[in-house]
């Protein structure tokens, strides 16, 4: 079966257990494995993008492509793959179940959060878009789509309701944060109630969840070969509701979006209003699922049409101005000031005083990150993994930039990871800076959270990851041992799953 952005999918020669033991020599001896390599978006002439190009050709290379059930509690499993299933694999499939919402009997999601112990529940009883898909992925790669097209056809029914705050009317392509099913035993309904984030801490709408929701619609498209849910005349305005107000004109002189803090999967403030990389590397992805998903009618062209542009220009923007290696470093501590031409060096007149002293201790000489954000008189230096990982699974970073991030993340593998899962973001707000920058807020103090907390959930992008970097060793012929570290994420959270007990964090 297919992995992620269509990687195949490679069977392991050693047990889970063998892994946990951290005996990386027995993987690095093994036979160079067969593993396609999807091609880099500059790698395609972007001419094939256009709207004269023809349906039936894949733009972009799939998330999934259709196959049999890969989970560990159906009998075919067993004889398709060579080793016996580590108990954590059936404990985590079981609280996966245990946390599936029905709606009139259809499973249509998972809650956040199974913690019963906890007294406070708020709103982790609740189906959240952006946490559903890693469950989604799941649940395809189990061969169990039924739950995901159900998801996916009850938020785009969501989608069409009128959204409020005070007396302000949100955009009509807004996906939820999240909806939650209250069931009446004495008359025997169900009621969906959603949050646009009229309801949410902070008052935020979810930038992100109309993003992922396109994604999530591309991989059950590959993953089950089922061409006719996007093909629906809902699902075509759906996607084009969600385009529609992301590719809207404005005042706007760049073409990233312009979002407010605590608008994605870091969803109180932290100071990553303006630009974050998260956001812009999902709208990257979104656009490049939804292109090979349009119909070629007169609404879907201009579209399209749209989209080649914001790809060719989205593009250029972050490679060049989000990007930050060693010798992007030392050019920026070298900027002059106040230049007033279109053929300014220091295009946003950045301070070079404003650069933060760690930045100057974590970077490398060999490696490269997408810096968090990119403004005028602003640069945020701090590293945010999940912006990162979806900058290469979407190839908006090119491929000597996913090498240097993967470089970047080796050298640092102390900072950034260390015998924990992947840290969301480095490093951590402290001190006065925390004050000033999160309000005091108690949930985000330092290497907690969203502050540098560690989120086992981030783990399926680094799995795809490590997929992704082995096959470009093997196209290019290079000794997968200069890297141990390429195997060591998977490990790391296997070794850390039992230990962990917020079950929010995946």
């Amino acid at each position: 079966m297919d992995g992620i952005l269509g990687l195949k999918k490679v069977n392991s020669h050693c047990s889970i257990s063998e892994m946990a033991d951290f005996d990386l020599s027995k993987l690095l001896d093994k036979p160079r494995l067969n593993i396609e390599r999807q091609r880099s978006f500059d790698e395609r002439s972007f001419s094939e993008l256009s709207i004269g190009f023809t349906r039936g050709h894949d733009h972009f290379e799939g998330i999934y492509s259709p196959g049999g059930r890969s989970g560990f509690d159906t009998p075919a499993s067993s004889a398709r793959n060579s080793f016996e299933p580590h108990p954590m694999v059936a404990e985590a499939w079981d609280a996966l179940r245990r946390s599936l919402v029905f709606f009139r009997g259809q499973p249509v999601g998972t809650i956040a959060a199974i913690d019963h112990a906890s007294e406070e529940v708020l709103n982790y009883d609740q189906v959240f878009v952006r946490d559903f898909v890693p469950s989604a992925l799941a649940f395809l790669m189990n061969g169990e789509p039924e739950i995901v097209k159900n998801f996916l056809l009850k938020t785009l029914q969501l989608q069409g309701w009128e959204k409020r705050i005070d007396r302000f009317k949100l955009g009509e392509g807004a996906m939820p944060a999240s909806f939650k099913v209250l069931h009446d035993p004495t008359r025997k309904t169900d009621t969906i109630i959603a949050d646009f984030g009229e309801s949410a801490i902070g008052r935020v709408a979810p930038v992100d969840c109309g993003f992922w929701w396109i994604i999530l619609l591309r991989a059950y498209t590959k993953s089950t070969g089922d061409l006719t849910l996007a093909e629906t005349p809902e699902c075509q305005k759906g996607m084009r509701l969600i385009l529609a107000l992301c590719l809207s004109e404005g005042f706007d002189t760049f073409p990233t979006l312009l979002c407010a803090d605590g608008c994605s999967m870091i969803d109180r403030r932290m100071g990553v209003y303006g630009y974050p990389i998260e956001i812009q590397a999902l709208f990257f992805m979104a656009l490049r699922c939804a292109l090979p998903m349009l119909k070629h009618d007169a609404e879907g062209k201009e579209f399209i049409e749209r989209i080649v542009k914001r790809l060719h220009a989205l593009s250029y923007h972050m490679r060049n101005y989000f990007w930050l290696d060693f010798q992007q470093l030392n050019d920026i501590y070298r900027y002059k000031t106040e230049e007033y031409s279109h053929t300014a060096v220091n295009k946003f007149n950045v301070i070079p005083d404003s650069i933060p002293e760690w930045v100057f201790d974590f970077m490398p000489t060999r490696g490269g990150y997408f810096i968090g954000n990119v403004s005028p008189a602003r640069m945020d230096f701090r590293w945010f993994c999940l912006g990162n990982c979806v900058a290469i699974l979407s190839s908006l970073a090119t491929p000597e930039q996913s090498m240097a991030i993967m470089d970047l993340i080796e050298a640092r593998w102390d900072e950034l990871v260390g015998e924990m899962p992947l840290k969301i973001a480095y490093p951590a707000i402290e001190n006065h800076d925390w004050r000033i920058i999160t309000g005091c807020d108690p949930k985000n103090t330092r290497w907690s959270y969203h502050n540098g907390g560690s989120w086992p959930g981030l783990s399926i992008f680094s799995h795809n990851l490590l997929i992704l970097m082995i096959s470009y060793y093997n196209e290019k012929d290079l000794q997968l041992g200069q890297h141990h570290f390429l195997l060591s994420p998977q490990i790391i959270v296997l070794v850390a799953f039992n230990r962990e007990v917020e079950l929010e964090f995946y």
